[in-house]
């Protein structure tokens, strides 16, 4: 059983064709990484998969079910997650209520918007477990607002690996962040168990080859190359249309 299948998955918006018929299979436990140049399609298609575009054609299937049709909120509640490249958290509250708040996304206590989370301590204890394993829970009563850009890219894959996901979706993780930032996400992502299959979309090629076990090259909304890094990285249609050799 494959973790992810994508079969024939093609997009529009108006005359212009985003995604052209994309097939790719990611095993459970793979780390894939998806390159490609600006308006390759790479973004629209990680929103196909998580049901926030609705595809003019073609499958999704989530380790074996079918979920084209599927809203987001069910995808999240058979242990998809995702990232996104401009990051989407909540700055005037403290680093713990925004993880407190993604573990809500899949707790009955989402139903109940009176009741005061701070007063939940099985919850807090449950963010500061998920914040001790990114290492940020010595900064956990921090605003958000008051924290680095790296701090934040953390605390975001700190909110997906909250909701323990089987499938997690990264967009652009290492985007606008130093050497030394660079350093402690890739860490982090190292540090993310087998039982969780990853796919990320990344432009900083130093890194990211580090953490992928396949790459696949979209162009255009097609997939043009796929296979294993060394592969993938000496095809001359990579050179020629992502590395500019």
């Amino acid at each position: 059983m494959t973790a992810l299948e994508i079969d024939g998955l093609s997009k529009a918006f108006g005359g212009l064709r985003v995604t052209r018929n994309v097939s790719l299979a990611v095993a459970p436990g793979e780390r894939r990484l998806l390159i490609g140049p600006n308006g390759a399609g790479k973004t629209t298609l990680f929103n196909l998969i998580t049901g926030e575009l609705t595809p003019d054609s073609g499958k999704i299937r989530l380790f074996g079910r079918d979920i084209t049709a599927a809203p987001c909120r069910r995808r999240a509640h058979l242990g998809m997650a995702r990232t996104y490249q401009i990051i989407t958290l909540f700055a005037r509250d403290t680093i713990v209520r925004n993880i407190m708040l993604a573990l809500l996304g899949l707790s009955p206590l989402r139903w109940n918007a009176l009741r005061d989370l701070g007063s939940q301590r099985a919850l807090v204890a449950e963010a500061r477990a998920v914040l001790a394993r990114v290492g940020l829970v010595h900064i956990a009563e921090r605003p958000l607002g008051e924290t680095s850009y790296g701090e934040r890219r953390r605390v975001e894959i700190a909110m997906a690996l909250a909701q323990n996901p089987k499938l997690l979706l990264l967009d652009e993780p290492f985007a606008g962040l130093s050497v030394d930032e660079r350093r402690d996400v890739q860490k982090l992502l190292l540090g993310i168990p087998r039982e969780v299959t990853v796919v990320m979309i990344e432009h900083n090629m130093d890194v990211a080859l580090e953490l992928a076990d396949r790459i696949t090259l979209l162009h255009f909304g097609e997939v043009i190359v796929e296979g294993t890094r060394a592969a993938v990285v000496a095809d001359p249609r990579t050179r020629e249309v992502y590395l500019g050799a």
